[in-house]
């Protein structure tokens, strides 16, 4: 009896290295595919503090000049509006 719980212990203990061995594989596997990402958002995080002094400048302008904004705003819409309608008349990839 002890012979068999050894020899299970032995199988399980195989298994758990397999399993690591294909975690560790599939960790740099994901690394890799997911890095372009992971660049993207530290740069937006170190952008931060001047998105935050750039949206605090763009609200005291649009306060003081209410028009241009509005006009900004439309031509943003209308802008995204004709690349959303270019992009479901392109074929897919």
């Amino acid at each position: 009896m002890s012979r068999e719980r050894d020899e299970r212990k032995a199988e399980l203990l195989r298994q758990i290295q397999q399993q690591r061995l294909d975690l560790s594989i599939q960790k740099k596997f994901w690394l890799e595919s997911t890095a372009r990402y992971d660049r993207g958002w530290l740069t937006l995080l170190s952008l931060k503090r001047y998105i935050a002094v750039g949206s605090g400048l763009a609200a005291i302008w649009s306060v003081r000049n209410p028009r241009r904004i509005t006009r900004w705003a439309k031509r943003g819409l209308g802008i995204w509006s004709t690349v959303r309608m270019v992009r479901n008349f392109l074929p897919g990839r």
